[in-house]
């Protein structure tokens, strides 16, 4: 399998989890203090291989430091980390100017392009999910469970630290900050490779990241960028199996699927975000209509938006009129089966959908709607074309809502409530890494929980096993 890994060029998602492919992106012009970010074209295979061990090296031995850390210096840190990013505000917008210049130009979705862009609102916003990061708990240390047991062993199993966590990623600048603080926090360090599209606003974030470490007294090569090696550097951090811990794809199907299939370093799956809403029998038409409008239209271009609604045929009659006029009103395609065409406001075209609608994560103001006869069928619509991010119900029948939550296998599932909740911070997680949509390990949104694993302590006093 060949899969281009530039995420910019390589994904049409989120990412989370999602730079679409019309992107394809060459860097140009550099702000003053930001680094290149291209390789040069001469560079070998095994020039990049080995300048990217040696960035796992150097985390690796970063890693160990901020192992020992205490929460008291790694709060401090995360501190000094917010504040450089508001003092380097005019730096970074302008380094993100440059990428969003270049990516509206070559024809980037607005929605995507407005998940690129800084400003100074961003920025803050930004720097203080950093701050809030250090107000959480902090997870190293926590002893899961514990016992002496009948020969006199104390037995703990305590959350440490993974070491060394990778990240492939696409245009979201935000994602750099949000990697770098919950691998701060968590006592890991952190190896980035972002897309081409953010190269300048990524180039520049680290620079500030690394200034700010140091400052707090760690290594700077806790936060670490390979975006100076291209997609070849992306391959070989894909293959760092001993010096990189866990690696976390976060973007498109593509991209996600062949860190998957490529890596010899542990993956942690995030997915794509087909996610459905089902407006039951009987459910509150103006709460429902206000949850689809959330769900879809507040910001279309991430992976928790809804991409397709499915309503039971008792509720249609009453409910899509408005919700299609709402739809219209907010300038929503709708991609729709022929029931939903019949109901219609008058003059409303509706784009007649195919399964390739039902299928599509389509980070956009477009939506696939479905009329169906029943719960069952809605469930088996979900089973049958979900991605397993988000789906949500909005009804007034405590037993649909069970069914709904029991019968359906996703990594989070909302009951009367918006699919933009599937989020570390919305769930009061903080920033998060990304959606996981496997099972083992982690689920759902990622926050500093999931970015540690555990040790056994055994303590004895000259036990011996007989």
């Amino acid at each position: 399998m060949t899969v281009e890994l530039d995420p910019a060029t390589a994904t049409n998602t989120e990412t989370n989890t999602e730079t679409n492919t019309e992107t394809n992106a060459t860097t140009r012009g550099t702000p003053s203090g930001v680094a290149q970010s291209r390789p040069p074209q001469e560079q070998t295979d095994d020039g990049v291989r080995a300048a990217v061990l040696d960035v796992a090296r150097r985390a690796k031995v970063a890693s160990r430091v901020l192992a020992r850390a205490n929460r008291a210096t790694k709060d401090a840190a995360l501190h000094a980390l917010a504040d450089a990013l508001e003092s380097a505000r005019d730096e970074i917008i302008e380094a993100n100017g440059l990428d969003v210049a270049r990516e509206s130009a070559s024809g980037m979705k607005p929605s995507l392009v407005d998940r690129l862009r800084l400003d100074g609102d961003r920025i803050h916003a930004i720097a203080d999910a950093l701050r809030e990061l250090a107000a959480l708990p902090d997870p190293v240390g926590v002893v899961v469970r514990g016992s002496t047991l009948p020969n006199g062993l104390t037995v703990r199993q305590v959350r440490v630290p993974m070491g060394v966590v990778g990240m492939i990623y696409e245009a979201r600048p935000n994602v750099t900050v949000d990697a770098a603080g919950l691998a701060l926090k968590s006592g890991n360090a952190v190896i980035l490779r972002g897309g081409s599209a953010a190269a300048r606003s990524n180039a520049a974030i680290v620079a500030v990241l690394s200034r700010a470490l140091e400052g707090a007294g760690l290594p700077a090569d806790a936060v670490q960028s390979i975006d100076a090696y291209g997609r070849p550097g992306a391959r070989e951090l894909m293959r760092a199996r001993g010096f990189v811990d866990v690696l976390v794809p976060r973007g498109g199907a593509d991209l996600i699927q062949t860190v998957v299939t490529e890596s010899t370093v542990p993956v942690i799956e995030t997915g794509v975000g087909n996610c459905h809403l089902y407006v039951d029998a009987g459910a509150d038409v103006e709460q429902s209509v206000a949850i689809l409008m959330n769900s879809k239209t507040q910001r279309p271009g991430v992976c928790n938006a809804v991409e397709t609604l499915l309503v039971h045929a008792d509720a249609a009659g009453v409910f899509l009129p408005a919700a299609l006029a709402a739809l219209a009103s907010a300038d929503v395609v709708v991609h729709g089966d022929e029931a939903t065409a019949r109901l219609a406001p008058a003059g409303l075209a509706i784009v007649p959908a195919t399964d390739e609608d039902w299928a599509r994560e389509y980070l956009s103001l477009d939506l696939a709607v479905r009329v169906v006869p029943d719960l069952d069928a809605a469930l088996e619509h979900i089973r049958t074309w979900t991605s397993g991010h988000t789906e949500a119900i909005c009804t007034r029948d405590l037993g649909a809502a069970q069914r709904f939550t029991t019968e359906l296998d996703s990594a989070a599932i909302m009951v009367n409530a918006s699919t933009r909740f599937t989020d570390g911070g919305q769930l009061g997680l903080g920033a998060e890494i990304g959606i996981s949509t496997q099972k083992l390990h982690a689920r759902g949104p990622m926050g500093l929980v999931e970015l540690t694993t555990t040790t056994w302590i055994v303590q004895g006093d000259g036990h011996v096993r007989p």
